[in-house]
């Protein structure tokens, strides 16, 4: 994705930037009673790696994340979850608080909190597969 002249990848320090997002972003998800049983702890290392690659490519870094899974179809790899408002409210919270943190620690900027947040908040709508 492209923001202005420069991507946001370039603008943060890439690759670490985004493991450590996807870090804190798990800090939470570990502990919530709603996300917690939708991540596999046979694949909790997987979904960290899977989040972090997809991140990393979304936001203008390296190609891994399709190089190695397709295109994305997120909506379609997240089809077997079930996914209702609690999940998608609990899961933004956690990615909202996790950039916050990064904000807070002068890793990020508020122009390219507010992108990712709207993102976040936009992808976090569209994951939404049961009622409730």
């Amino acid at each position: 994705m492209t923001d202005g002249e420069q991507l946001l990848f370039d603008r943060v320090d890439g690759i670490a930037f985004f493991e450590r997002l996807v870090d804190r972003f798990y800090v939470g998800v570990v502990a919530d009673p709603v996300l917690r049983p939708l991540y596999p702890d046979d694949d909790l290392e997987g979904a960290r790696a899977r989040l972090t690659y997809f991140l990393v490519q979304f936001w203008g870094g390296p190609t891994t994340y399709s190089d190695h899974r397709g295109h994305p179809r997120l909506r379609m790899r997240h089809a077997p979850y079930v996914i209702g408002e609690a999940e998608r409210e609990a899961w933004y919270r956690h990615m909202a608080t996790a950039v916050g943190e990064m904000v807070e620690a002068g890793e990020l900027s508020e122009d390219d909190e507010a992108r990712m947040l709207s993102y976040f908040h936009q992808a976090a709508r569209h994951m939404v597969n049961a009622d409730g």
